[in-house]
């Protein structure tokens, strides 16, 4: 199976297909409303309001696997990104990104990019001392390690980027730009 293969659950019942985005250039990012990675859904929304013209989109998982940083139902979740981050892009249901009820979309996701490291600098160790301590053995498996971590698919629906929450946002910019 493939990217466009996959679909995620919207809100309301609904279901969006990734075949839906076919042709364009694709973020799919798990997030939460009360993290310290929170505040990129205003550098996720500059780049929508940027590039969606010319065929970026973006998908919004909110997941509570990670602390439970996403608590709240998906109005509640909504709400606080639309007045707090005027966000437009579409936001799917809250759902596991990680074990038994994973969306198949992020096993797929997974198996394309696996985990890399956080990088370097202050965000980068803290999250490598924490993860240590759930899961000593996190460096060697491809889950997601906690919110905002960003996969970017190109126009052919390959999966060509992983960002760890960590990662310069630039660097994502800087991506999709050169997709675009």
């Amino acid at each position: 199976m493939g990217f466009y293969d996959y679909t995620v659950p919207a809100k309301k019942d609904e279901v969006v297909a990734m075949k839906d985005f076919e042709g364009k250039v694709v973020v799919v990012v798990n997030t939460a409303t009360g993290c310290g990675f929170t505040p990129q859904y205003k550098d996720l929304e500059d780049l929508y309001e940027k590039y969606h013209d010319q065929g970026l989109e973006i998908v919004d998982v909110p997941c509570n696997q990670f602390a439970g940083q996403t608590p709240g139902t998906d109005e509640e979740i909504h709400e606080f990104c639309s007045l707090k981050y005027n966000t437009q892009f579409p936001q799917m249901k809250k759902s596991d990104v990680n074990g038994e009820n994973e969306l198949p979309l992020f096993r797929f996701l997974k198996d394309q990019k696996g985990f890399e490291g956080f990088g370097h600098g202050p965000a980068a160790l803290a999250m490598n001392v924490m993860l240590k301590k759930i899961d000593k053995d996190y460096k060697n498996n491809p889950d997601i390690k906690w919110n905002f971590t960003k996969f970017v698919v190109d126009r052919q629906g390959n999966v060509v980027a992983r960002f760890e929450p960590t990662a310069n946002m630039k660097e994502l910019a800087d991506c999709v730009a050169s997709l675009i």
